[in-house]
């Protein structure tokens, strides 16, 4: 979610405070966690009361914890494939509690069922397109396309939204309305990706299906091509 340029100052700052945290017995997974906790904890509580800005401060502060357990990880030289696992499956948590707290929301307080199905098709999409890519990629296929609205665009977008639409409650008027139309780009940004994804799954699967078919119609003729050989030595 950071460009490189950003991704490297944070490094820098957030360094000395990993190595404190290592010295204090800490793993990575703990902190990732925690992170986790906080960022499900500040969506499911501020949320769905509408402290929309309070809300996206907590998340936004236990957010930076990714930066921290990876800092971490590099520093003890533990970089796993269970850390990966680890860190992308309660990504999937952190982002469901997200569009959760808002579909919360608006069938409670905010009182839009129509928000509430839009905040649920976010959170469902959004599962989704990340399944695509990890399935497509746990058969073979590179799944090479990005997508119109990938999960860094969708946090993005909706927290950015959400705290500048919490400023409403100071008595910023009319910047409640962008939430609503944040949802809406992330909804039709993710039934995009969505379509791109599976069109080129289904493109890589049959030009996968096609090389090997071609690699078996050749593997075939030269042992037929071989037997031929060995009939005509015989005789």
């Amino acid at each position: 979610m950071l460009n490189k340029y950003a991704r490297a100052f944070f490094t820098r700052v957030l360094t000395p405070f990993a190595a404190f945290l290592i010295r204090r017995g800490v793993s990575p997974d703990t902190v990732t966690l925690i992170g986790t906790a906080g960022v499900v904890a500040g969506a499911l509580v501020f949320y769905p009361m509408g402290e929309f800005f309070w809300g996206t401060i907590v998340i936004t502060l236990f957010v930076f914890s990714d930066l921290v357990d990876g800092n971490m990880a590099r520093q003890l030289g533990r970089s796993s494939r269970w850390g990966a696992f680890l860190d992308s499956t309660l990504d999937r948590v952190a982002d469901g509690a997200v569009f959760g707290g808002f579909a919360l929301w608006y069938a409670g307080g905010g009182d839009d069922i129509v928000l509430c199905a839009v905040s649920i098709f976010c959170l469902a999409s959004g599962q989704v397109v990340s399944y695509t890519k990890a399935r497509g990629e746990s058969i073979g296929l590179p799944v090479a396309v990005n997508g119109l609205i990938e999960r860094a665009e969708r946090l993005v977008i909706s927290l950015v939204a959400a705290g500048l639409a919490g400023l409403h409650a100071f008595g910023v008027p009319g910047i409640q309305y962008l939430l609503p139309v944040a949802l809406w780009i992330v909804a039709v940004g993710s039934l995009v990706t969505l379509i791109q994804r599976v069109v080129t799954v289904r493109r890589e699967s049959a030009e996968a299906e096609a090389a090997e078919a071609v690699t078996t119609a050749e593997g075939q003729e030269a042992a037929g091509g071989q037997e031929a050989r060995g009939s005509g030595a015989a005789k």
